[in-house]
């Protein structure tokens, strides 16, 4: 049997507020409740399940690939929502999106202080890209 990657817990203030604004914004699903967890999977079976805590929660990072028009309706569900986008996990590029990699990529962070990404191609899948270190704006972008 190959090795692969089933499912992950994200701690949360509020498991339900955190599980579907992720949902809402991937186009995805949450899933029935599992005990203390709330879980959303993705399409490849990997399932994240939100748990809520009170304890202060160590931001984490999550990424998601995705295809181009996956992206588009995220970016736009994004907009929609008044969430915040860059294009770095730093800041440094707020209400723009990168094209590493030839791709598109967006960070947006949940509403327990998860960072997010979403990415159209896998890092480092084309280190010669003259896009490479490119940013686009976003119109309509918080």
């Amino acid at each position: 049997m190959s090795v692969e990657f089933n499912h992950t817990i994200v701690l949360s203030h509020d498991r339900e507020k955190s599980a579907r604004f992720l949902a809402s914004i991937l186009g995805l699903e949450v899933g029935e409740p599992a005990g203390a967890f709330l879980p959303v999977t993705t399409a490849n079976g990997v399932t994240l399940d939100f748990a809520g805590v009170d304890i202060e929660i160590p931001a984490q990072h999550y990424a998601f690939l995705v295809s181009e028009d996956e992206f588009d309706g995220i970016l736009a569900r994004l907009v929609e929502s008044g969430t915040p986008v860059q294009a770095d996990p730093h800041g440094r590029h707020p209400r723009r999106i990168n094209r590493n990699d030839g791709g598109r990529g967006v960070y947006f962070t949940d509403p327990s202080g998860h960072g997010m990404e979403a990415i159209t191609r896998p890092y480092g899948s084309d280190p010669a890209s003259p896009l490479n270190g490119v940013t686009e704006d976003v119109p309509g972008a918080r």
